[in-house]
């Protein structure tokens, strides 16, 4: 397999290009991959400098998909944009992988109008990896369709198992659904049938979950509809933020012992943070595409989204959308 070829669109983001940029840069030099700038190149090429620039190949695309434009109206516009552009070079077979920290709603239909779906799949799922305590653990979906059918969701298991094993090197990935309790009788009408039909799906399903196992590694992969898995994960983003705050200072405004304590302390905590910082994990896949989109958030730091082209390449070398065919094909066929 030849090096991993990864479009960047340049533009998307809260910090774009600067961060941007300066995370592709970081990414040539820890990667064996091919990487694309997609961008205005007035102000993308002056960002280039050091020794990784000579790895990243500029692509121009003048202009840029705003954060808030609705994904029906980014679909009409996108080409000559950044992420348009981008997503094309995966569509023609010039790049392997799209990462964007642009707008993810305008992503997910730009990729399903260029890209299309995997055979049997019916709606794409945004796929978080979580820094759970034994082990990483995969929710989907974590934002992508807000209301989902059962069907969907037992498309999801299969789609994330497939990753947690490709990916993550979990031999047989345990398999969960987001619910009110742990008893199989409890949850609203689509767990209920989405548990049902995860009962003879290609995957280890093992029950239910409640939200406070996600930190647990109880499952490997948890599956939820859409609107639940975004509530869920952005609260435990924040949750996580405001603790590291909370602990900052705590340590850094108390006595003179505790301070010294804390510098003595200093290696650990920072392998803490970085165990449980988003940024470590990258990006997002959107699996159930024909084509590795990874998107990450908008106000992605340069190392974060060193980390999400990281993340694409892992895709790519993986073969994440063929290991989801060969699950999901066959039971399609089975059913």
């Amino acid at each position: 397999m030849g090096r991993a070829r990864i479009a960047v669109d340049a533009m998307g983001g809260d910090h774009a290009p600067g961060e941007i940029v300066a995370g592709a840069l970081m990414a040539a030099e820890e990667f064996d991959a091919e990487i694309f700038l997609v961008g205005d190149e007035a102000r993308v090429r002056p960002l280039l400098n050091g020794r990784a620039a000579s790895r990243v190949r500029g692509i121009h695309a003048p202009a840029s998909i705003a954060m808030d434009l609705s994904p029906s109206t980014a679909v009409r516009s996108c080409e000559g944009t950044s992420l348009g552009v981008a997503v094309g070079l995966v569509k023609q077979g010039e790049a392997d992988a799209v990462v964007s920290a642009g707008n993810s709603g305008a992503f997910l239909a730009i990729a399903l109008i260029k890209l299309g779906r995997i055979e049997g799949v019916s709606r794409p799922a945004i796929a978080t990896v979580w820094p759970a305590l034994n082990g990483p653990t995969v929710l989907l979906d974590s934002g992508a369709n807000v209301d989902c059918k059962p069907e969907w969701l037992e498309q999801f298991a299969i789609m994330g198992s497939a990753y947690s094993k490709a990916v993550l090197n979990v031999t047989n990935p345990r398999v969960a659904i987001l619910s009110v309790g742990e008893e199989r009788s409890k949850g609203n009408q689509l767990v209920l049938e989405a548990a049902r039909l995860l009962e003879t799906a290609p995957v280890n399903f093992v029950g239910n979950v409640e939200g406070r196992d996600l930190f647990h590694n109880i499952a490997d992969v948890i599956v939820a509809d859409g609107f639940v898995g975004n509530v869920v994960l952005k609260t435990g983003e924040g949750m996580i933020a405001d603790l590291a705050n909370i602990m900052r200072d705590t340590l850094l405004g108390g006595s003179l012992l505790t301070k010294i304590g804390t510098a003595m302390l200093a290696p650990a905590l920072k392998q803490l943070r970085k165990r449980f910082d988003y940024e470590t994990y990258g990006g997002a896949p959107l699996l159930g595409l024909r084509g590795n989109c990874i998107v990450t958030h908008g106000r992605a730091s340069r190392n974060a989204l060193k980390h999400a082209i990281g993340a694409a390449v892992q895709e790519v070398n993986h073969d994440v959308i063929g290991k989801i065919s060969e699950l999901i094909v066959p039971h399609l066929a089975a059913t």
